[in-house]
Protein backbone atom coordinates (compact mmCIF):
# COMPACT_ATOMS: atom_id res chain seq x y z
CA UNK A 1 0.00 0.00 0.00
CA UNK A 2 1.18 3.47 -0.84
CA UNK A 3 1.15 5.16 2.57
CA UNK A 4 4.62 6.55 2.02
CA UNK A 5 6.47 9.48 3.61
CA UNK A 6 5.07 11.92 1.04
CA UNK A 7 1.52 10.76 1.73
CA UNK A 8 2.26 10.99 5.46
CA UNK A 9 3.35 14.61 5.04
CA UNK A 10 -0.03 15.41 3.53
CA UNK A 11 -1.77 13.60 6.41
CA UNK A 12 0.35 15.66 8.82
CA UNK A 13 -0.84 18.87 7.14
CA UNK A 14 -4.49 17.79 7.37
CA UNK A 15 -4.21 16.74 11.02
CA UNK A 16 -2.37 19.95 11.91
CA UNK A 17 -5.07 22.05 10.27
CA UNK A 18 -7.93 20.35 12.13
CA UNK A 19 -6.58 18.79 15.33
CA UNK A 20 -4.04 21.20 16.82
CA UNK A 21 -5.63 23.01 19.77
CA UNK A 22 -8.08 20.19 20.57
CA UNK A 23 -8.07 18.19 23.80
CA UNK A 24 -8.13 14.43 24.29
CA UNK A 25 -11.58 13.54 25.61
CA UNK A 26 -11.31 9.74 25.59
CA UNK A 27 -8.82 7.02 24.67
CA UNK A 28 -9.96 3.65 23.33
CA UNK A 29 -8.12 0.57 22.11
CA UNK A 30 -10.40 -1.55 19.89
CA UNK A 31 -7.64 -4.09 19.15
CA UNK A 32 -4.05 -4.69 20.23
CA UNK A 33 -2.73 -2.70 17.26
CA UNK A 34 -5.16 0.23 17.29
CA UNK A 35 -5.58 3.32 19.46
CA UNK A 36 -8.30 5.94 18.98
CA UNK A 37 -8.04 9.40 20.51
CA UNK A 38 -11.37 11.19 20.76
CA UNK A 39 -10.48 14.88 20.33
CA UNK A 40 -12.82 17.72 21.29
CA UNK A 41 -12.77 21.44 20.88
CA UNK A 42 -15.17 24.32 20.60
CA UNK A 43 -17.87 23.16 18.20
CA UNK A 44 -15.93 20.22 16.77
CA UNK A 45 -14.81 16.71 17.57
CA UNK A 46 -12.72 14.11 15.74
CA UNK A 47 -11.65 10.51 16.21
CA UNK A 48 -7.94 10.15 15.49
CA UNK A 49 -6.96 6.57 14.65
CA UNK A 50 -3.44 5.18 15.10
CA UNK A 51 -2.95 1.70 13.64
CA UNK A 52 0.32 -0.25 13.72
CA UNK A 53 -0.95 -3.52 12.24
CA UNK A 54 1.71 -4.95 9.91
CA UNK A 55 -0.51 -4.96 6.81
CA UNK A 56 -2.19 -1.58 7.37
CA UNK A 57 -0.13 0.85 9.50
CA UNK A 58 -1.51 4.39 9.33
CA UNK A 59 -2.80 7.48 11.13
CA UNK A 60 -5.87 9.48 10.11
CA UNK A 61 -9.27 10.74 11.20
CA UNK A 62 -11.98 8.09 11.18
CA UNK A 63 -15.75 8.35 11.12
CA UNK A 64 -16.53 4.63 11.15
CA UNK A 65 -17.84 3.08 14.38
CA UNK A 66 -15.46 0.54 15.94
CA UNK A 67 -16.54 -1.61 18.89
CA UNK A 68 -14.31 -1.62 21.95
CA UNK A 69 -13.61 -4.67 24.15
CA UNK A 70 -15.54 -4.82 27.46
CA UNK A 71 -12.29 -4.66 29.46
CA UNK A 72 -9.60 -2.13 28.36
CA UNK A 73 -6.00 -3.32 28.02
CA UNK A 74 -3.17 -2.20 30.31
CA UNK A 75 -1.71 -0.03 27.53
CA UNK A 76 -5.10 1.62 26.98
CA UNK A 77 -5.35 2.37 30.73
CA UNK A 78 -1.83 3.87 30.66
CA UNK A 79 -2.75 6.06 27.67
CA UNK A 80 -5.87 7.25 29.48
CA UNK A 81 -3.82 8.09 32.54
CA UNK A 82 -1.34 10.25 30.63
CA UNK A 83 -3.35 11.71 27.74
CA UNK A 84 -6.92 12.26 28.94
CA UNK A 85 -7.41 16.03 29.00
CA UNK A 86 -4.10 16.71 27.22
CA UNK A 87 -3.93 19.50 24.63
CA UNK A 88 -2.66 18.54 21.18
CA UNK A 89 -0.21 21.33 20.42
CA UNK A 90 1.70 20.18 17.33
CA UNK A 91 2.52 17.43 14.81
CA UNK A 92 6.01 16.83 13.40
CA UNK A 93 7.42 14.50 10.76
CA UNK A 94 10.94 13.08 10.74
CA UNK A 95 12.11 14.63 7.47
CA UNK A 96 10.22 12.74 4.74
CA UNK A 97 10.39 9.45 6.60
CA UNK A 98 7.34 7.50 7.76
CA UNK A 99 7.60 8.67 11.37
CA UNK A 100 5.16 11.14 12.89
CA UNK A 101 5.42 12.83 16.32
CA UNK A 102 2.20 14.13 17.91
CA UNK A 103 3.03 16.53 20.76
CA UNK A 104 0.74 17.09 23.76
CA UNK A 105 0.65 19.54 26.63
CA UNK A 106 -0.58 17.42 29.56
CA UNK A 107 -0.91 17.56 33.36
CA UNK A 108 0.55 14.90 35.64
CA UNK A 109 -0.88 13.42 38.86
CA UNK A 110 0.24 16.35 41.04
CA UNK A 111 -1.02 19.00 38.64
CA UNK A 112 2.29 19.95 37.01
CA UNK A 113 2.40 20.59 33.28
CA UNK A 114 4.34 18.06 31.26
CA UNK A 115 5.09 17.56 27.58
CA UNK A 116 4.31 14.18 26.05
CA UNK A 117 4.82 12.87 22.55
CA UNK A 118 2.98 10.05 20.80
CA UNK A 119 5.24 8.68 18.08
CA UNK A 120 3.91 6.45 15.30
CA UNK A 121 6.46 4.61 13.20
CA UNK A 122 4.98 3.26 9.97
CA UNK A 123 7.39 0.51 8.93
CA UNK A 124 5.39 -2.57 7.91
CA UNK A 125 5.77 -5.37 10.46
CA UNK A 126 8.05 -3.14 12.56
CA UNK A 127 5.37 -0.44 12.91
CA UNK A 128 4.92 0.82 16.46
CA UNK A 129 3.15 3.41 18.59
CA UNK A 130 5.32 4.82 21.39
CA UNK A 131 4.45 7.23 24.21
CA UNK A 132 7.47 9.42 25.09
CA UNK A 133 8.17 11.90 27.89
CA UNK A 134 11.18 14.06 27.10
CA UNK A 135 13.58 11.56 25.61
CA UNK A 136 12.38 8.56 27.62
CA UNK A 137 9.95 5.87 26.55
CA UNK A 138 6.90 5.55 28.83
CA UNK A 139 5.56 2.52 26.99
CA UNK A 140 4.78 1.18 23.52
CA UNK A 141 2.16 -0.97 21.83
CA UNK A 142 4.98 -3.35 20.85
CA UNK A 143 7.88 -3.62 23.28
CA UNK A 144 11.20 -4.50 21.63
CA UNK A 145 13.93 -6.08 23.75
CA UNK A 146 17.42 -7.40 23.02
CA UNK A 147 16.05 -10.81 22.04
CA UNK A 148 13.91 -9.18 19.35
CA UNK A 149 16.40 -6.62 18.03
CA UNK A 150 20.09 -6.06 18.77
CA UNK A 151 20.02 -2.71 16.94
CA UNK A 152 17.27 -0.80 18.74
CA UNK A 153 15.21 -1.55 21.85
CA UNK A 154 11.90 0.06 22.82
CA UNK A 155 11.16 -0.51 26.51
CA UNK A 156 9.71 1.61 29.34
CA UNK A 157 12.31 3.93 30.86
CA UNK A 158 14.98 3.74 28.16
CA UNK A 159 15.99 6.58 25.84
CA UNK A 160 14.03 6.83 22.60
CA UNK A 161 16.21 6.59 19.52
CA UNK A 162 15.23 7.03 15.90
CA UNK A 163 15.48 4.03 13.55
CA UNK A 164 18.85 3.85 11.72
CA UNK A 165 19.06 6.33 8.82
CA UNK A 166 19.15 4.85 5.30
CA UNK A 167 21.09 7.69 3.69
CA UNK A 168 18.32 8.64 1.27
CA UNK A 169 17.56 12.19 0.10
CA UNK A 170 14.66 14.27 1.37
CA UNK A 171 12.75 15.54 -1.67
CA UNK A 172 11.52 18.52 0.35
CA UNK A 173 15.00 19.89 1.11
CA UNK A 174 17.30 18.34 -1.52
CA UNK A 175 17.98 19.96 -4.87
CA UNK A 176 16.23 18.24 -7.80
CA UNK A 177 19.45 18.20 -9.80
CA UNK A 178 21.19 16.31 -6.96
CA UNK A 179 18.31 13.83 -6.75
CA UNK A 180 18.34 13.28 -10.51
CA UNK A 181 22.11 12.85 -10.55
CA UNK A 182 21.97 10.15 -7.86
CA UNK A 183 19.19 8.31 -9.70
CA UNK A 184 21.10 8.41 -13.00
CA UNK A 185 24.27 7.12 -11.30
CA UNK A 186 22.57 3.75 -10.77
CA UNK A 187 22.89 2.70 -14.40
CA UNK A 188 22.38 -1.03 -13.87
CA UNK A 189 19.16 -0.59 -11.86
CA UNK A 190 15.59 -0.31 -13.12
CA UNK A 191 14.41 3.29 -13.01
CA UNK A 192 11.73 2.58 -10.40
CA UNK A 193 14.28 0.82 -8.16
CA UNK A 194 16.75 3.69 -8.54
CA UNK A 195 14.05 6.21 -7.52
CA UNK A 196 13.21 4.17 -4.40
CA UNK A 197 16.92 3.81 -3.54
CA UNK A 198 17.37 7.57 -3.75
CA UNK A 199 14.35 9.19 -2.07
CA UNK A 200 13.02 9.03 1.47
CA UNK A 201 9.42 7.97 1.93
CA UNK A 202 8.47 7.09 -1.62
CA UNK A 203 6.35 4.01 -2.28
CA UNK A 204 6.74 1.35 -4.99
CA UNK A 205 3.59 2.45 -6.81
CA UNK A 206 4.77 6.09 -7.04
CA UNK A 207 8.26 4.98 -8.12
CA UNK A 208 6.75 2.81 -10.86
CA UNK A 209 4.48 5.67 -11.91
CA UNK A 210 7.44 8.05 -12.27
CA UNK A 211 9.21 5.40 -14.40
CA UNK A 212 6.06 4.81 -16.44
CA UNK A 213 5.62 8.51 -17.22
CA UNK A 214 9.25 8.87 -18.22
CA UNK A 215 9.56 5.73 -20.34
CA UNK A 216 6.07 4.13 -20.68
CA UNK A 217 7.86 1.14 -19.20
CA UNK A 218 10.40 0.45 -16.47
CA UNK A 219 13.74 0.19 -18.25
CA UNK A 220 17.29 0.34 -16.91
CA UNK A 221 18.57 3.80 -15.97
CA UNK A 222 21.42 3.47 -18.49
CA UNK A 223 18.88 3.13 -21.33
CA UNK A 224 17.20 6.52 -20.68
CA UNK A 225 17.29 9.05 -23.51
CA UNK A 226 17.90 12.75 -22.88
CA UNK A 227 14.21 13.43 -23.38
CA UNK A 228 13.27 10.77 -20.83
CA UNK A 229 15.76 12.20 -18.33
CA UNK A 230 14.10 15.59 -18.71
CA UNK A 231 10.65 14.06 -18.11
CA UNK A 232 12.03 12.34 -14.99
CA UNK A 233 13.32 15.66 -13.70
CA UNK A 234 9.96 17.37 -14.40
CA UNK A 235 8.03 14.67 -12.54
CA UNK A 236 10.30 15.00 -9.49
CA UNK A 237 9.83 18.77 -9.61
CA UNK A 238 6.07 18.33 -9.73
CA UNK A 239 6.10 16.14 -6.59
CA UNK A 240 8.48 18.49 -4.75
CA UNK A 241 6.44 21.64 -5.35
CA UNK A 242 3.09 19.98 -4.56
CA UNK A 243 4.15 18.45 -1.24
CA UNK A 244 2.00 20.76 0.88
CA UNK A 245 -0.72 21.66 -1.59
CA UNK A 246 -4.37 20.69 -1.09
CA UNK A 247 -3.97 17.72 -3.38
CA UNK A 248 -6.37 15.25 -4.88
CA UNK A 249 -6.07 11.66 -3.62
CA UNK A 250 -6.79 8.48 -5.53
CA UNK A 251 -8.17 5.04 -4.64
CA UNK A 252 -7.58 2.29 -7.18
CA UNK A 253 -10.23 -0.42 -7.21
CA UNK A 254 -10.78 -3.62 -9.13
CA UNK A 255 -13.78 -3.91 -11.44
CA UNK A 256 -15.81 -5.53 -8.65
CA UNK A 257 -15.19 -2.50 -6.41
CA UNK A 258 -12.60 -4.17 -4.16
CA UNK A 259 -9.90 -1.63 -3.09
CA UNK A 260 -6.53 -2.41 -4.63
CA UNK A 261 -4.20 0.51 -3.85
CA UNK A 262 -4.10 4.22 -3.03
CA UNK A 263 -1.91 7.16 -3.95
CA UNK A 264 -1.37 10.92 -3.65
CA UNK A 265 -0.16 10.80 -7.26
CA UNK A 266 -2.45 10.30 -10.28
CA UNK A 267 -1.69 6.72 -11.32
CA UNK A 268 -1.87 5.94 -15.04
CA UNK A 269 0.25 2.77 -15.28
CA UNK A 270 -2.73 0.40 -14.95
CA UNK A 271 -4.57 1.91 -17.92
CA UNK A 272 -8.21 0.70 -17.79
CA UNK A 273 -7.59 -2.48 -15.75
CA UNK A 274 -8.33 -0.62 -12.47
CA UNK A 275 -10.93 2.02 -11.72
CA UNK A 276 -10.02 5.28 -9.98
CA UNK A 277 -12.04 7.00 -7.27
CA UNK A 278 -11.04 10.56 -6.39
CA UNK A 279 -10.97 12.04 -2.86
CA UNK A 280 -10.28 15.54 -1.58
CA UNK A 281 -9.31 14.37 1.93
CA UNK A 282 -6.52 11.88 2.62
CA UNK A 283 -8.19 10.85 5.90
CA UNK A 284 -11.45 10.09 4.10
CA UNK A 285 -9.55 8.02 1.53
CA UNK A 286 -7.64 6.03 4.16
CA UNK A 287 -10.78 5.57 6.26
CA UNK A 288 -12.76 4.13 3.35
CA UNK A 289 -9.86 2.09 1.98
CA UNK A 290 -8.93 0.28 5.19
CA UNK A 291 -12.22 0.15 7.05
CA UNK A 292 -13.91 -2.67 5.16
CA UNK A 293 -10.78 -4.81 4.99
CA UNK A 294 -9.87 -4.21 8.63
CA UNK A 295 -13.44 -4.84 9.72
CA UNK A 296 -13.42 -8.24 8.05
CA UNK A 297 -9.98 -9.03 9.48
CA UNK A 298 -11.08 -7.95 12.96
CA UNK A 299 -14.25 -10.02 12.87
CA UNK A 300 -12.40 -13.01 11.41
CA UNK A 301 -9.77 -12.72 14.14
CA UNK A 302 -12.31 -12.58 16.95
CA UNK A 303 -14.63 -15.12 15.32
CA UNK A 304 -11.83 -17.51 14.31
CA UNK A 305 -11.99 -19.40 17.59
CA UNK A 306 -15.75 -19.87 17.22
CA UNK A 307 -15.48 -20.87 13.56
CA UNK A 308 -12.82 -23.46 14.42
CA UNK A 309 -14.90 -24.77 17.33
CA UNK A 310 -18.05 -25.09 15.21
CA UNK A 311 -16.24 -26.77 12.31
CA UNK A 312 -14.74 -29.28 14.76
CA UNK A 313 -18.18 -29.94 16.24
CA UNK A 314 -19.68 -30.44 12.77
CA UNK A 315 -16.86 -32.82 11.80
CA UNK A 316 -17.19 -34.77 15.06
CA UNK A 317 -20.98 -35.00 14.73
CA UNK A 318 -20.68 -36.14 11.09
CA UNK A 319 -18.29 -38.90 12.13
CA UNK A 320 -20.72 -39.92 14.87
CA UNK A 321 -23.55 -40.09 12.35
CA UNK A 322 -21.36 -42.29 10.11
CA UNK A 323 -20.67 -44.76 12.94
CA UNK A 324 -24.32 -44.80 14.03
CA UNK A 325 -25.48 -45.32 10.43
CA UNK A 326 -23.26 -48.39 10.13
CA UNK A 327 -24.70 -49.76 13.38
CA UNK A 328 -28.18 -49.03 12.08
CA UNK A 329 -27.49 -51.05 8.92
CA UNK A 330 -26.66 -54.04 11.12
CA UNK A 331 -29.91 -53.54 13.01
CA UNK A 332 -31.81 -53.75 9.72
CA UNK A 333 -31.04 -57.52 9.77
CA UNK A 334 -32.96 -57.97 13.03
CA UNK A 335 -35.73 -59.95 11.27
CA UNK A 336 -33.15 -62.57 10.33
CA UNK A 337 -32.30 -62.94 14.04
CA UNK A 338 -35.97 -63.37 14.89
CA UNK A 339 -36.37 -65.94 12.08
CA UNK A 340 -33.38 -67.98 13.29
CA UNK A 341 -34.74 -68.02 16.84
CA UNK A 342 -38.19 -69.09 15.66
CA UNK A 343 -36.87 -71.88 13.43
CA UNK A 344 -34.63 -73.23 16.20
CA UNK A 345 -37.61 -73.20 18.59
CA UNK A 346 -39.74 -75.09 16.05
CA UNK A 347 -37.05 -77.78 15.67
CA UNK A 348 -35.82 -78.21 19.27
CA UNK A 349 -36.97 -81.84 19.38
CA UNK A 350 -34.41 -82.89 16.75
CA UNK A 351 -31.50 -80.54 17.42
CA UNK A 352 -28.54 -81.42 19.64
CA UNK A 353 -25.69 -79.63 21.34
CA UNK A 354 -22.13 -79.59 19.95
CA UNK A 355 -22.66 -78.58 16.30
CA UNK A 356 -21.60 -75.28 14.74
CA UNK A 357 -24.79 -74.87 12.70
CA UNK A 358 -28.34 -76.20 12.49
CA UNK A 359 -29.76 -77.25 9.14
CA UNK A 360 -33.55 -76.87 9.18
CA UNK A 361 -36.45 -76.19 6.78
CA UNK A 362 -37.53 -72.55 6.38
CA UNK A 363 -41.31 -72.82 6.24
CA UNK A 364 -41.45 -69.13 5.21
CA UNK A 365 -39.58 -69.96 1.98
CA UNK A 366 -41.14 -73.13 0.53
CA UNK A 367 -39.40 -75.25 3.19
CA UNK A 368 -35.99 -74.76 1.64
CA UNK A 369 -33.09 -75.90 3.82
CA UNK A 370 -31.31 -73.13 5.70
CA UNK A 371 -28.12 -73.27 7.77
CA UNK A 372 -28.34 -71.35 11.06
CA UNK A 373 -24.98 -70.52 12.74
CA UNK A 374 -24.87 -71.44 16.41
CA UNK A 375 -22.55 -71.75 19.38
CA UNK A 376 -21.61 -75.43 19.84
CA UNK A 377 -20.97 -74.82 23.55
CA UNK A 378 -24.65 -73.91 24.04
CA UNK A 379 -27.72 -76.08 23.93
CA UNK A 380 -30.36 -75.54 21.17
CA UNK A 381 -32.61 -73.81 23.75
CA UNK A 382 -29.80 -71.47 24.81
CA UNK A 383 -28.99 -70.67 21.16
CA UNK A 384 -32.66 -69.97 20.49
CA UNK A 385 -32.86 -67.62 23.51
CA UNK A 386 -29.67 -65.85 22.40
CA UNK A 387 -31.15 -65.13 18.94
CA UNK A 388 -34.34 -63.73 20.49
CA UNK A 389 -32.28 -61.64 22.89
CA UNK A 390 -30.16 -60.27 20.00
CA UNK A 391 -33.38 -59.55 18.06
CA UNK A 392 -34.90 -57.52 20.91
CA UNK A 393 -31.56 -55.74 21.40
CA UNK A 394 -31.37 -54.82 17.70
CA UNK A 395 -35.00 -53.68 17.76
CA UNK A 396 -34.34 -51.33 20.69
CA UNK A 397 -31.02 -50.14 19.21
CA UNK A 398 -32.71 -49.35 15.89
CA UNK A 399 -35.21 -47.01 17.53
CA UNK A 400 -32.51 -45.33 19.62
CA UNK A 401 -30.11 -45.00 16.69
CA UNK A 402 -32.78 -43.47 14.47
CA UNK A 403 -33.50 -40.92 17.17
CA UNK A 404 -29.80 -40.22 17.80
CA UNK A 405 -29.09 -39.79 14.07
CA UNK A 406 -32.03 -37.41 13.70
CA UNK A 407 -30.82 -35.36 16.69
CA UNK A 408 -27.27 -35.28 15.29
CA UNK A 409 -28.52 -34.18 11.86
CA UNK A 410 -30.55 -31.40 13.50
CA UNK A 411 -27.46 -30.38 15.45
CA UNK A 412 -25.45 -30.08 12.22
CA UNK A 413 -28.23 -27.94 10.71
CA UNK A 414 -28.09 -25.70 13.80
CA UNK A 415 -24.27 -25.45 13.79
CA UNK A 416 -24.27 -24.59 10.09
CA UNK A 417 -26.79 -21.84 10.82
CA UNK A 418 -24.39 -20.45 13.46
CA UNK A 419 -21.55 -20.53 10.90
CA UNK A 420 -23.81 -18.56 8.56
CA UNK A 421 -24.45 -16.02 11.33
CA UNK A 422 -20.70 -15.65 11.87
CA UNK A 423 -20.09 -15.13 8.15
CA UNK A 424 -22.46 -12.13 8.23
CA UNK A 425 -21.47 -10.70 11.63
CA UNK A 426 -20.54 -7.04 11.15
CA UNK A 427 -19.67 -6.01 14.69
CA UNK A 428 -18.02 -7.35 17.82
CA UNK A 429 -21.40 -7.18 19.56
CA UNK A 430 -22.80 -9.70 17.08
CA UNK A 431 -19.84 -12.00 17.71
CA UNK A 432 -20.43 -11.68 21.46
CA UNK A 433 -24.13 -12.49 21.07
CA UNK A 434 -23.31 -15.59 19.03
CA UNK A 435 -20.79 -16.63 21.68
CA UNK A 436 -23.48 -16.15 24.33
CA UNK A 437 -25.89 -18.28 22.26
CA UNK A 438 -23.33 -21.10 22.07
CA UNK A 439 -22.70 -20.82 25.81
CA UNK A 440 -26.43 -21.13 26.52
CA UNK A 441 -26.50 -24.21 24.29
CA UNK A 442 -23.65 -25.79 26.25
CA UNK A 443 -21.16 -25.72 23.37
CA UNK A 444 -18.69 -23.42 25.14
CA UNK A 445 -18.10 -22.54 28.78
CA UNK A 446 -18.65 -19.08 30.16
CA UNK A 447 -15.43 -17.37 31.21
CA UNK A 448 -14.92 -17.70 34.96
CA UNK A 449 -13.42 -15.05 37.18
CA UNK A 450 -14.02 -11.37 36.48
CA UNK A 451 -17.64 -10.62 35.70
CA UNK A 452 -17.96 -9.81 32.00
CA UNK A 453 -20.11 -7.01 30.67
CA UNK A 454 -23.08 -8.57 28.83
CA UNK A 455 -23.03 -8.03 25.05
CA UNK A 456 -25.07 -5.15 23.72
CA UNK A 457 -28.51 -6.19 22.44
CA UNK A 458 -28.77 -5.31 18.77
CA UNK A 459 -32.10 -4.70 17.02
CA UNK A 460 -33.08 -6.80 13.98
CA UNK A 461 -32.18 -5.44 10.56
CA UNK A 462 -35.05 -3.33 9.27
CA UNK A 463 -36.21 -2.93 5.68
CA UNK A 464 -39.15 -1.27 3.97
CA UNK A 465 -40.74 -2.79 0.86
CA UNK A 466 -41.46 -0.61 -2.18
CA UNK A 467 -45.15 -0.49 -1.19
CA UNK A 468 -44.46 0.36 2.45
CA UNK A 469 -44.47 -2.96 4.37
CA UNK A 470 -42.06 -3.19 7.31
CA UNK A 471 -39.65 -6.13 7.07
CA UNK A 472 -37.43 -7.34 9.94
CA UNK A 473 -34.50 -9.76 9.66
CA UNK A 474 -32.98 -11.63 12.62
CA UNK A 475 -29.23 -11.32 13.30
CA UNK A 476 -28.81 -14.67 15.09
CA UNK A 477 -30.77 -17.79 16.07
CA UNK A 478 -31.93 -16.40 19.41
CA UNK A 479 -33.22 -13.25 17.74
CA UNK A 480 -34.73 -15.32 14.91
CA UNK A 481 -36.79 -17.29 17.42
CA UNK A 482 -37.88 -14.20 19.33
CA UNK A 483 -38.83 -12.42 16.11
CA UNK A 484 -40.82 -15.32 14.65
CA UNK A 485 -42.51 -16.79 17.74
CA UNK A 486 -42.94 -13.76 20.03
CA UNK A 487 -42.73 -10.48 18.11
CA UNK A 488 -44.62 -11.32 14.91
CA UNK A 489 -48.43 -11.52 14.76
CA UNK A 490 -50.05 -14.74 13.54
CA UNK A 491 -51.21 -13.06 10.31
CA UNK A 492 -47.73 -11.73 9.45
CA UNK A 493 -45.65 -13.46 6.78
CA UNK A 494 -42.57 -15.55 7.59
CA UNK A 495 -39.83 -16.32 5.03
CA UNK A 496 -36.71 -18.50 5.06
CA UNK A 497 -34.44 -20.07 2.46
CA UNK A 498 -35.52 -23.65 1.78
CA UNK A 499 -33.23 -26.16 3.54
CA UNK A 500 -30.43 -23.56 3.56
CA UNK A 501 -29.09 -21.85 6.74
CA UNK A 502 -30.20 -18.23 6.94
CA UNK A 503 -32.05 -15.55 8.88
CA UNK A 504 -35.77 -15.50 9.64
CA UNK A 505 -37.54 -12.73 7.73
CA UNK A 506 -40.90 -11.28 8.83
CA UNK A 507 -43.22 -9.07 6.78
CA UNK A 508 -45.51 -7.14 9.13
CA UNK A 509 -48.98 -6.72 7.66
CA UNK A 510 -50.19 -4.12 10.19
CA UNK A 511 -53.79 -4.78 9.20
CA UNK A 512 -53.15 -4.82 5.44
CA UNK A 513 -53.09 -7.74 3.03
CA UNK A 514 -49.43 -8.44 2.27
CA UNK A 515 -48.71 -7.84 -1.41
CA UNK A 516 -46.94 -10.17 -3.85
CA UNK A 517 -44.37 -7.42 -4.43
CA UNK A 518 -43.53 -7.27 -0.72
CA UNK A 519 -43.20 -11.08 -0.59
CA UNK A 520 -40.85 -11.09 -3.60
CA UNK A 521 -38.68 -8.31 -2.14
CA UNK A 522 -38.60 -10.00 1.28
CA UNK A 523 -37.59 -13.27 -0.44
CA UNK A 524 -34.65 -11.45 -2.09
CA UNK A 525 -33.65 -10.14 1.37
CA UNK A 526 -33.95 -13.66 2.84
CA UNK A 527 -31.67 -15.02 0.10
CA UNK A 528 -29.12 -12.24 0.71
CA UNK A 529 -29.11 -13.02 4.45
CA UNK A 530 -28.43 -16.74 4.00
CA UNK A 531 -25.65 -19.15 3.14
CA UNK A 532 -26.82 -18.95 -0.50
CA UNK A 533 -26.13 -15.21 -0.76
CA UNK A 534 -23.56 -15.77 -3.53
CA UNK A 535 -25.71 -18.28 -5.46
CA UNK A 536 -28.46 -17.80 -8.03
CA UNK A 537 -32.04 -19.09 -8.21
CA UNK A 538 -32.45 -19.58 -4.46
CA UNK A 539 -35.70 -21.23 -3.22
CA UNK A 540 -37.37 -19.30 -0.38
CA UNK A 541 -40.32 -20.72 1.59
CA UNK A 542 -43.01 -18.38 2.92
CA UNK A 543 -46.01 -18.95 5.14
CA UNK A 544 -48.11 -17.22 7.78
CA UNK A 545 -46.55 -17.03 11.23
CA UNK A 546 -49.47 -19.02 12.64
CA UNK A 547 -48.17 -22.07 10.72
CA UNK A 548 -44.90 -22.09 12.64
CA UNK A 549 -44.19 -24.37 15.57
CA UNK A 550 -41.07 -24.97 17.66
CA UNK A 551 -40.33 -28.71 17.97
CA UNK A 552 -39.85 -30.20 21.43
CA UNK A 553 -36.19 -29.95 22.36
CA UNK A 554 -35.42 -27.92 19.23
CA UNK A 555 -32.37 -25.67 19.12
CA UNK A 556 -32.64 -21.88 19.18
CA UNK A 557 -34.24 -20.59 15.99
CA UNK A 558 -35.52 -23.99 14.87
CA UNK A 559 -39.15 -24.09 13.69
CA UNK A 560 -41.25 -26.56 11.72
CA UNK A 561 -44.06 -25.85 9.26
CA UNK A 562 -46.13 -27.94 6.84
CA UNK A 563 -48.24 -25.47 4.86
CA UNK A 564 -46.12 -23.12 2.76
CA UNK A 565 -45.37 -21.72 -0.68
CA UNK A 566 -41.99 -21.43 -2.40
CA UNK A 567 -40.62 -18.61 -4.55
CA UNK A 568 -37.36 -18.73 -6.55
CA UNK A 569 -35.29 -15.53 -6.45
CA UNK A 570 -31.81 -14.20 -7.19
CA UNK A 571 -29.97 -12.68 -4.18
CA UNK A 572 -29.79 -9.10 -5.50
CA UNK A 573 -27.60 -7.42 -2.86
CA UNK A 574 -27.98 -3.93 -4.34
CA UNK A 575 -31.77 -4.21 -4.33
CA UNK A 576 -31.79 -5.50 -0.74
CA UNK A 577 -29.48 -2.68 0.36
CA UNK A 578 -31.73 -0.08 -1.31
CA UNK A 579 -34.68 -1.28 0.81
CA UNK A 580 -32.73 -1.17 4.08
CA UNK A 581 -33.76 1.43 6.64
CA UNK A 582 -30.64 3.42 7.51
Amino acid sequence: MALDGIFLSKIKDELTDKAVGLRVDRVNQPTRDEIILNLRGKGCSYKLLFCVRADSPRVHFTSHPIDNPPVPSMFCMLMRKYLTGALLKGIRQQEMDRILFVDFDATNEIGDRTELTLCIEIMGKYSNLILISGERVIDAVKRVDITTSSVRQILPGIEYKLPPAQGKLNIETADISSITERILSQGDKLLSTAVMNTLQGISPIVSREIAYRATFDDCAVSALSEEQKEILKNELNFIKYNLHSADTFYMLTEKNGKPKDLSHYDVRQYSDSLEVKVYKSCSELLDDFYYERDRINRINHRGHELIKLINNLIERTSRKIGVQSEELKKCRDKETLRLYGELILANLYRLSKGTSYYEVENYYDECKLIKIPCNPALSPTENQKKYYKDYRKAQTAEKMLEKLIEEAENEIVYLESVLDELSRADTDSEISLIRQELAQGGYIKNIKGKKQKPPKELPPFEFRSSDGFRILVGRNNVQNEKLSLKTAHKSDMWLHTQKIPGSHVIIFGDGREISDEAIEEAAVIAACYSKAKDSSLVPVDYTRVKALKKPNGGKAGMVIYHEYYTIIVNPDKEKAESLKVK
